[in-house]
């Protein structure tokens, strides 16, 4: 806790309390209060607890530990891709994935002055969503771990040369002037976010379109892949992501994290899984939830 900047500590220390005393309602995030994450927290479970986390790790411990029921994880977006170390960690925790939720983000440049800025502070990705911004205007990007929480280190700093980007409720938590609004590249950018829990939803209780995520490896040899994926082509089964990265140096398998629409129990996609284990090892169930968005 005491990685944050003074500004957020009250409010984290608040929040955390309130949690405690009641973990069955508590949701657990990564960042300070007022970030992105603490807005999809209310919004997926607006009688939760939100409960501020330093790390993404720590967000998922919270869960483990019997200390939150849920977390929310930002997982990937449409203008920066995927979330950085998030496809590692989402398999090692153990937790399900009970939900999705797509949260519109919009940045705000904020400082104790008016500026111009020489630097602005903020999550990489929300770097990242804004460089062409930040570009023109000649502010040094500098990374943070979170965006509310660079909102709370720039009050701490007391520079009004120094900016932050974050969400607007940022600049109402730590008392800094939003100088401008909306200013990141694209207008349609949206981050998706996962619930987790240390249960995972009964696919016979969603109601509606479902959501399968999992992960698997295949070995690096000529039409692994293909044969592996072949099943979900056969079977009709619509894949709606997937991703390759690698664990460890060797470089002798890839692993891969996927989406498809439908859930187990179908007898298409209990087809399509059974090709895929056949080909593929280290197959893992992430979670089936409810689709909250369609996709294509």
């Amino acid at each position: 806790m005491q990685s944050y900047p003074a500004p957020a500590l009250a409010l984290v220390e608040s929040m955390s309390l309130a949690a405690a005393a009641d973990p069955q309602r508590a949701v657990a995030f990564q960042g300070a209060p007022g970030a992105n994450s603490h807005r999809a927290a209310l919004e997926v479970l607006p009688d939760g607890l939100p409960l501020p986390c330093f790390s993404f790790e720590d967000a998922l411990d919270a869960v483990k530990e019997g200390r939150a029921a849920h977390a929310i994880i930002p997982i990937e977006n449409s203008q920066n891709g995927r979330v950085a170390d998030i496809h590692f960690l989402l398999p090692e925790s153990g937790l399900s994935i009970v939900g999705e939720h797509f949260l519109d983000i919009e940045a705000f440049l904020m400082g104790l002055g008016q500026g111009p800025f020489t630097a602005a502070y903020s999550h990489p990705q929300a770097l990242g969503q804004s460089r062409f911004y930040l570009r023109e205007r000649g502010i040094v990007p500098m990374s943070y771990a979170d965006t509310a929480g660079a909102a709370a280190f720039v009050a701490e700093l007391g520079d009004p040369s120094v900016a932050a980007l974050a969400p607007k409720i940022a600049a109402e938590l730590y008392g800094l002037n939003i100088v401008a609004e909306n200013v990141e590249d694209a207008p349609d950018n949206t981050t998706r976010f996962v619930l987790l829990s240390k249960q995972p939803l009964d696919p016979a209780s969603i109601v509606g379109e479902a959501i399968t995520t999992f992960v698997f490896e295949v070995r690096n040899i000529p039409a692994a892949l293909y044969k592996a994926l072949g099943g979900f082509a056969t079977n009709g089964v619509n894949m709606t992501k997937l991703e390759s990265y690698q664990r460890g140096a060797s470089f002798a398998a890839t692993e891969f994290y996927a989406d498809i629409v439908g859930a187990p129990g179908d007898p298409a996609v209990d087809r399509a899984l059974e090709e895929l284990a056949f080909f593929a090892k280290d197959l893992r169930v992430l979670g089936t939830y409810p689709l909250e968005r369609q996709r294509g």
